[in-house]
């Protein structure tokens, strides 16, 4: 089997939650390219489902060493910073992120970082610059309505998840918010 074949397997496993046998496959990636960032972050996001955020630290710093031009890998990185309570440096690899590569999915983590540093009033208006400079994401729509939940406004929530749902019809996330009211 090739690199990319093995590769391809490896998340196929993870996104099955075959955990193990992702694991196995990122270290056969490794031994079978050491100077190639597949195997580590396909190790990193395995200890991310696993919630060990050090050891997925650690797997995506090898990933980042052998290539530290990919935005992913830095979104990835500070996610899992994010999660072992270690704000400043997640913040530092979400903005990394954003500058390589403007991943949507790092200017979400962005807001969750400052949502969870206690920056919630920098939070919102960054989320809707987000919303203005790409309407059609989503994900930024629900986020927006979960911050404004959280806040007790729970109108102004509804008006973003049913924005969501005009845009996603099928999401069972939003569908679920919006019956329990």
């Amino acid at each position: 089997m090739s690199f990319e074949e093995k590769h391809k397997q490896g998340y196929e496993l993870l996104h099955e939650r075959d955990l193990d046998k992702s694991l196995d496959t990122a270290r056969q990636l490794q031994r079978m390219n050491p100077d190639a960032p597949e195997g580590y972050t396909l190790e990193g996001e395995v200890m991310q489902k696993l919630n060990q955020w050090e050891s997925s630290i650690k797997s995506l710093t090898d990933a980042i060493e052998r290539d530290d031009e990919d935005g992913r890998l830095y979104n990835l990185r500070g996610y899992s910073y994010l999660n072992d309570d270690d704000a400043e440096n997640a913040r530092e690899d979400f903005e990394r992120a954003i500058k390589l590569d403007n991943l949507p999915t790092a200017h979400r983590n962005m807001v969750l970082y400052m949502v969870m540093a206690g920056k919630g009033n920098e939070a919102i208006p960054y989320l809707l610059d987000r919303i203005r400079k790409d309407p059609r994401d989503v994900e930024n729509w629900i986020l927006m309505g979960d911050l404004m939940k959280k806040g007790g406004h729970d109108e102004k929530a509804n008006t973003y998840y049913q924005q969501a749902l005009k845009m996603d019809p099928e999401n069972e996330y939003v569908k679920n918010l919006l019956e329990e009211e």
